[in-house]
């Protein structure tokens, strides 16, 4: 019987398949990681990574040859302040087919996104899904693993921004879990300097917000000689500097978590340069078909052997057929990073082993498409398709 483990930073979880049947596996989690409170017509559930004793129940959720799950439970946890409780029961996992209908007929789906309530990826989730409800999630990971063990429909979590460059995490992520990219959001971010209600722009001394907020504001910050502290995100700012009370230190974040968390907005629009743009992506257990009706976008990572010019190959597979792409990113890889010297004299490693993200215009529908990764599949060492996907174009 085969098993692998993956972790976590608050649970570790085990899913074991079965010699006879590879479509179903058991999971067993030695700690619960996630609680969830729901109520399907609110905006504002809870999901949050926990810890608990050794005393606590262990979840089990076994997912079924046809495609349906049952019997996952979930500790339910007591709501900080800002959120809202629910007294609905635990939620039940959705099938295949039962979440093709709840999107089909604008039945309210679960969102997850990273962050707290007022994080730009809240307002991202509420964009591609106008009816969801937009689950909070303390982590990335914590983001992926709640789709995968069906306690949520959907992820949105961002991959790059216009200014800040991409989020290197979700990439490692993505190659991490077995979920699909069914689709993309662009969301325009406009920055807030945030600070309590009486407290002037001359008063502060330092401010709070994710590193890619204030990177994207670093004139206007330097211009207003504050201290710049790095935290997980920018709605968490906000609701740190709204709870601690302080006089002394603003936040960058969204004019929505000014509202949410009573603040006042000293700034608007102080990101350095206006066309500021997150681009999201949507995550989901099983891919979507895709079609030629309309623009579509497909995700790949591959790997290659090193040797002179065999990147060059890999992307002419693409050219040769008038393919665009649109995005590439390497990153090391992880389980072997660094490759020995081949001359002998030092045994010291030379180089990097590395993966490459590729997003290109087509959809995997396209026999032209299928065509261009047939042939790059001849001399990749890896290939993995993450998802082909509609096009987003809108920017609002």
């Amino acid at each position: 019987m085969a098993a692998f483990v993956i972790k976590s930073l608050v649970s570790q979880i085990t899913v074991k398949h079965s010699p006879s049947d590879h479509t179903s596996s058991i999971i067993e989690i030695k700690s619960a990681l996630i609680s969830v409170k729901r109520r399907c017509g609110s905006k504002i559930p809870v999901l949050a990574a926990s810890i608990h004793s050794e005393n606590d129940q262990s979840i089990q959720a076994q997912k079924k040859k046809n495609g349906n799950a049952k019997n996952i439970q979930s500790n339910l946890l007591q709501d900080a302040e800002y959120d809202v409780a629910s007294k609905d029961a635990h939620p039940r996992p959705l099938s295949s087919t039962h979440l093709s209908n709840s999107v089909s007929n604008g039945s309210c789906l679960r969102v997850a996104y990273q962050g707290v309530r007022g994080a730009y990826s809240e307002s991202a989730a509420q964009k591609a899904y106008p009816n969801c409800e937009a689950v909070p999630c303390e982590q990335f990971d914590t983001a992926f693993e709640s789709v995968e063990r069906w306690l949520v429909d959907r992820a949105v979590l961002p991959i790059e921004n216009s200014l800040g460059g991409s989020i290197h995490r979700n990439y490692d992520l993505l190659l991490r879990h077995r979920l699909h990219i069914v689709g993309e959001v662009k969301y325009a971010v406009r920055h807030c300097l945030l600070a309590n209600h009486g407290v002037k722009i001359e008063d502060l001394k330092r401010v709070l917000s994710h590193p890619q907020a204030l990177a994207q504001c670093e004139n206007t910050l330097t211009k207003l000689g504050l201290v710049r502290e790095a935290v997980d995100d920018t709605a968490g700012a906000a609701k740190h500097v709204a709870l601690q009370k302080l006089e002394d230190t603003g936040a960058v974040a969204s004019s929505a978590a000014a509202s949410i968390y009573g603040l006042n907005i000293l700034a608007e629009d102080i990101q350095d340069d206006s066309d500021n743009v997150t681009r999201f992506l949507i995550l989901a257990r099983e891919p979507i078909i895709p079609g030629t009706d309309r623009p579509f976008k497909t995700s790949i990572v591959f790997s290659l052997e090193e040797g002179p010019g065999v990147l060059f190959k890999a992307l002419a597979v693409f050219a040769l057929r008038k393919i665009n792409l649109t995005k590439i990113e390497s990153r090391p890889l992880r389980k072997q990073p660094l490759r020995a010297s081949d001359d002998g004299n030092s045994g010291l490693p030379k180089y990097f082993d590395y993966l490459f993200y590729v997003d290109f215009e087509a959809s995997m529908a396209d026999e032209n498409a299928q065509n261009a990764l047939r042939h790059l599949k001849e001399f990749a060492t890896f290939l993995r398709v993450l998802g082909s996907y509609p096009v987003h174009t809108s920017m609002v």
